[in-house]
């Protein structure tokens, strides 16, 4: 099974090197990396570079794409149009996968010929703390339970289903969209990623937070035919990033 990671960057030179370094240390041999860039003014585009010897003698196909995008999404969508793999994994230029993961992904798409799978990740404070965040199923769907940079989807489902370019959340609407759709969906008890907190959708800023409310609530819920008391949930979360960081 050949497994296609997509990373998306902009101006990342102090934090891709991580990334990469991660790609480059997995156990599982049948990988495609794509890197899709959004035309960065840094040395994110000389850093890759510097890797393409290294994957080389791994045997892994190594591509970069720097160019002009519509944002993350769209550059997303670009690297899930290019990818030839069975299955699609994105990891972000700031977070970076344990060792195993893509052989852990790979292991449970065999087994259980599952659409889409996902798994804990562990959460990296500002102040150098961590915790573990859980990966779960409820029947109340909250984006509390799910985790992107661990997220395994079919390739087909991908590029069948583009992200719809529409606010910050469209990956967690596209994870809204499989389950309303009844694709088997499979959850891992294992940490496979890392994710630095801090980004776009944690800045702590009012207008921010509201505009957050809305696009979760406009792009995920209510999209995919969620309840409007779905409004609470997409509050409750915001509330959450201020109170605990």
């Amino acid at each position: 099974m050949k497994v296609s990671i997509i990373t998306v960057s902009y101006n990342s030179e102090k934090t891709i090197a991580h990334t990469i370094e991660s790609v480059l240390a997995q156990t599982y041999p049948n990988i495609e990396y794509w890197i899709i860039d959004g035309k960065s003014s840094d040395e994110t585009i000389k850093i890759a570079e510097s890797y393409r010897e290294a994957f080389d003698k791994r045997e892994c196909a190594y591509h970069i794409v720097s160019e002009p995008d519509g944002g993350i999404y769209d550059a997303m969508n670009k690297g899930i149009k290019f990818a030839t793999g069975d299955i699609i994994g994105i990891i972000n230029s700031d977070d970076w996968y344990e060792k195993d993961a893509v052989e852990t992904a790979a292991t449970v798409f065999k087994k259980q010929n599952c659409d889409l799978m996902y798994a804990n990740i562990r959460m990296h404070k500002a102040d150098g703390s961590t915790f573990i965040k859980k990966a779960k199923m409820r029947k109340f769907q909250t984006s509390r339970d799910w985790n992107h940079p661990t997220t395994f989807v079919k390739a087909e489902w991908y590029k069948q289903y583009p992200f719809r370019n529409l606010g910050i959340h469209d990956d967690y609407g596209f994870f809204l969209q499989m389950k309303k759709l009844g694709k088997k969906i499979v959850i891992i008890d294992k940490v496979l990623a890392n994710f630095h907190m801090g980004g776009a959708s944690n800045h702590k800023d009012i207008k921010a937070a509201v505009r957050r409310i809305k696009d979760r609530y406009r792009y995920c819920y209510r999209i995919n035919g969620y309840s409007r008391w779905y409004l609470v949930e997409c509050v409750a979360i915001e509330a959450a990033k201020f109170l605990l960081g």
